[in-house]
């Protein structure tokens, strides 16, 4: 008989959950926007660890990435933007909204240095990010918009959810706080099914953290929030991932199942006319195919990311996510601990400072939580005193 493995701890959910979706994005980033095929065909297989970059020692010039050295276990801007958001919380030290953007993320990309991996070099993250998360520092310090609608006018993609998981976790097992909370942060960066799908990320990565989550309780709970073409694509993948378990025999009907509600179009790198703009009935692909994959995987990590890696595309904010999901539903042991420690040297990060720091903001935001619960139970037996 198998024994009980005893259940993580918060701490612990908080680490797995942040070194997870670190080496997830390290994983994905050398194959992102290609497809299953040519990633076969590159790497002569299905990539199983962390590779070199797709063009080889040519990637300084070779387009369309050059000059990011994508690969050799670098982390890239999801991980960049999900650190600064956290660096945020240990400012704010409660929850945030679109005021501590403007107020605090927006400085950190404008004028705290930090390791660029990619780069090879130490630069302001403005200088790294693309133009969907410049638009942070266009709208809100340059505009001087309203932070709740600065992310109006935005292209819509995944640019807010892919940094969301410390949302989550500050919410840990409270998932309609963390979507409430994310939508709130994410409305400063972007609209639409963009922002839905920032404020469904926190809320699935909550849900793992509750004790005894599953895989399938953590979809249940994206679909019992997701609203609109975010709900309908994530009900499409999760019906499309029931029926593998194999990440191989699902990369093909996993995409054909988000495929009518992506507004990009089956060539990544040539967007369709319709592309990226607000709608109802759209979705970025990113998170409905994260969730998929956790299904596929059941919740191990090396088959869930490995699936989310050879799905290609945009995979290293596949693998984020679903590395964010694995992490916080089995604690840190559940990512391997080799490919941790290759992804930490290579991009000269401490994947396990960034969580230290989160966990301690989130005992002191449950705190402030509980203390601001007693008070309206206390003016709530008040005002109906009276009543009885």
């Amino acid at each position: 008989m198998t024994p009980t493995l005893p259940s993580p701890s918060l701490d612990d959910r908080i680490t797995g959950s942040l070194v997870g979706a670190a080496v997830g994005d390290a994983l994905g980033g050398p194959v992102e926007g290609y497809t299953p095929d040519q990633i076969l065909e590159r790497h002569g297989g299905r990539v199983t660890g962390i590779v070199g970059p797709w063009n080889g020692d040519a990637w300084r010039t070779a387009r369309p990435i050059a000059p990011y050295h994508k690969g050799d276990g670098h982390v890239t801007d999801d991980t960049l933007m999900t650190h600064a958001l956290i660096r945020v919380y240990e400012k704010v030290r409660d929850h945030l909204d679109a005021y501590a953007v403007a107020e605090h993320l927006v400085p950190e990309l404008m004028g705290a240095p930090v390791w660029i991996p990619e780069l090879e070099a130490e630069a302001l993250p403005l200088q790294r990010i693309f133009l969907a998360e410049k638009w942070l520092v266009a709208r809100l310090h340059y505009g001087h918009v309203d932070p709740r609608e600065a992310g109006s006018g935005n292209i819509v993609n995944c640019g807010a959810a892919m940094y969301m998981a410390p949302v989550g976790l500050v919410d840990a097992a409270n998932p309609d706080a963390a979507y409430a909370e994310a939508l709130d942060v994410a409305g400063a960066h972007q609209s639409s099914y963009g922002r839905e799908a920032a404020g469904v990320f926190a809320a699935a990565v909550a849900a793992a953290c509750v004790p005894g989550a599953t895989p399938g309780s953590v979809v249940d709970t994206a679909l019992r929030l997701a609203k609109d073409g975010t709900a309908a694509a994530i009900e499409a993948a999760a019906e499309a991932a029931s029926r593998h378990r194999d990440f191989e025999s699902a990369l093909v009907p996993l995409r054909a199942a988000v495929a009518p509600f992506d507004t990009v179009g089956p060539d990544y790198r040539n967007p369709s006319l319709g592309a990226r703009r607000p709608s109802r009935l759209h979705a970025i692909e990113e998170l409905p195919v994260a969730l998929g994959m956790l299904l596929v995987g059941d919740g191990d990590y090396r088959h869930t990311v490995l699936g989310a890696v050879n799905y290609g595309r945009d995979c290293d904010s596949i693998a984020t996510m679903a590395g964010a999901l694995v992490g916080a539903l089995r604690g840190e042991a559940a990512v391997p601990a080799d490919w941790a420690k290759q992804v930490a040297e290579a991009s000269r990060l401490d994947l396990h400072a960034p969580a230290t720091a989160l966990a301690a903001v989130a005992h002191e935001v449950y705190a402030k939580d509980s203390a601001r619960r007693r008070a309206h139970e206390a003016a709530y037996t008040t005002l109906t005193e009276a009543d009885r």
